[in-house]
């Protein structure tokens, strides 16, 4: 079992197409407005039906503010290294600090050589590759003094003066396979970005053991390196065999990965606009919820720092009432503040039973609170979504929205634009709180009413409002469609919106005051 404790990341891998540019940019950009966390493209300049992917990714920088983005992985035989690490070092600089290197020693010679590079063989390769990476990290070492100098057998740079630094530390991620580039893996990167359709079965066992011992000859922590995999798959309403079928099986299949394979980050090679939103949407806050509960038993290790981005999907912790410590209980759920938006009422809330009273002699163990405050950070999660949607929605009724994400998708309005933008984010929210909602009423909700049945009523009452809740967010949708083809549709959605934040507030509030200190009780994860 190799779980690194890393946090989980979730990205997209998008063919640099030439024969649509604006569909390619587009999708990129998409990936952004859904959630996702990362974006990016194969690099192979031979190949004349792709745009060029340094190109294309500056392009995309430009039209996004928040994804981070990388080739997949850089064809190093046609891309000199000292002029890759000036390459890199500006484009993080221009996108504030959101670029990461993927690196590949080289294939498909033939058409490499055509384009005049040189022809290696698998160890020259290797080789090669160790000797850019020295020459890509001494160009962005600006602290040291004197000019990069490496004598390598393929690369020679004779006094070269470093610079520019990039605005983060750029993650180094190679695409290995074979002993000697998993070794190099180990002793030099940052990250491991395999396939998974190249890998057999035994494969990621196999290579996180070479990285690891690798990493430990040369003095580091196998935890420094981080795992990434390129995925492929098919959504479908049945499960009909790995990573096909319904979202549900995809994000066990891929928690699995993540707690026994050590996979960080999973990045989906697919140009389907609805594939991107179910793997945001659906996919990823399933995984993250099935990782969290699993690390939360005390099996893996403590989440070690990342110079990666943080998952915009995964709930913030909020120390200050979600901390669990040994005691007394001191896992505080969220008041209700009693501010409402809308005028209309979904549910009595007099009307909601309370469970039995904690007991206040009895102590707690860290590991006995850290459901409950993994469930607070979870809402805090979903309490911030709700923030950045009326965000959103006043940035449109002021004509704000992202230019270079409007042009990206429809040449048309910018209003128009401002609407679409919009539906996806709602979107993607919605489905974020409706698999919440499933896991609850499908695993932790039953475990509660068999451990305690004096708790039934409350979660019979918190199943009814998990209902509710998502009648309110069909309004939402039904909003979104008549905004679309109203322009007087804004009071409307606003409405709805309004009525889904007093509903899913007082909701939340709720299932803390009545669960947290129930969940460390009973010992449930």
């Amino acid at each position: 079992m190799s779980d690194y404790g890393h946090d989980l990341v979730f990205g997209s891998f998008v063919t640099p197409s030439a024969d649509n540019p604006d569909r390619t940019v587009g999708v990129a950009v998409l990936a952004e407005q859904v959630g996702l966390d990362l974006v990016t493209f194969q690099d192979h300049p031979y190949q004349p039906a792709f745009l060029d992917t340094w190109t294309l990714l500056s392009f995309v920088a430009a039209r996004t503010s928040r994804v981070h983005l990388a080739a997949n992985v850089t064809n190093l035989p046609l891309r000199p290294p000292a002029v890759l690490a000036r390459s890199v070092a500006s484009l993080d600089l221009l996108s504030g600090g959101r670029v990461g290197l993927g690196l590949g020693a080289g294939a498909f010679w033939d058409a490499i050589e055509a384009m005049g590079g040189r022809r290696l063989t698998p160890g020259q390769g290797v080789r090669a590759l160790e000797e850019a990476i020295e020459v890509v990290r001494q160009l962005w070492d600006v602290e040291t003094r004197g000019g990069v100098r490496v004598d390598g057998e393929f690369y020679q740079v004779v006094g070269a003066k470093r610079g520019p630094a990039p605005a983060h530390a750029v993650p180094i991620w190679l695409g290995a396979y074979k002993p000697r580039m998993l070794q190099l893996t180990g002793r030099r990167a940052d990250g491991w970005l395999p396939s998974l359709g190249y890998l057999q079965p035994g494969d990621l066992t196999r290579g996180n053991a070479i990285i690891d011992d690798a990493a430990q000859q040369a003095g580091r922590s196998p935890q420094d390196v981080r795992r990434l995999l390129n995925i492929a798959g098919e959504f479908s309403g049945v499960g009909r065999g790995p990573l096909n079928g319904p979202a549900e099986q995809w994000a066990e299949e891929l928690a699995e990965l993540a707690l026994e394979e050590g996979v960080g980050t999973f990045i989906l090679g697919s140009d389907d606009p609805d594939d991107l939103r179910r793997f945001a949407g659906e996919v990823a806050p399933a995984v993250r919820e099935l990782v969290a509960a699993e690390r939360d038993r005390g099996a893996a290790p403590a989440r070690t720092p990342e110079p990666e981005p943080e998952p915009v999907a995964a709930p913030p912790v909020r120390a200050s009432r979600a901390t669990a410590t040994g005691g007394a209980f001191a896992v505080v759920p969220t008041p209700d503040d009693g501010v409402r938006r809308s005028e209309r009422q979904v549910w009595d809330e007099a009307a909601r039973p309370t469970g039995p009273a904690p007991d206040p002699e009895r102590t707690y163990t860290p590991q006995e609170q850290a459901t409950g405050a993994h469930l607070v950070q979870v809402h805090d999660g979903l309490r911030a979504e709700l923030t950045q949607i009326h965000d959103l929605i006043e940035q449109v009724a002021a004509g704000e929205i992202d230019a270079g994400a409007a042009r990206s998708h429809i040449n048309t309005m910018t209003m128009r634009q401002n609407r679409w933008t919009l539906g996806v984010y709602c979107e993607s929210y919605c489905r974020i709180v409706t698999t919440h909602h499933t896991i609850e009423d499908q695993s932790l909700f039953p475990r509660l009413r068999a451990r305690d049945p004096r708790l039934a009523p409350v979660v019979d009452r918190l199943e009814q409002e998990h209902h509710v809740i998502h009648d309110v967010l069909e309004g939402v949708d039904r909003a979104l469609v008549a905004y679309v083809g109203s322009p007087d549709g804004l009071a409307e959605l606003r409405a709805a919106v309004d009525l889904l934040t007093d509903a899913l507030l007082s909701h939340l509030s709720y299932e803390e005051r009545e669960l947290v200190e129930p969940l460390a009780r009973l010992g449930i994860a």
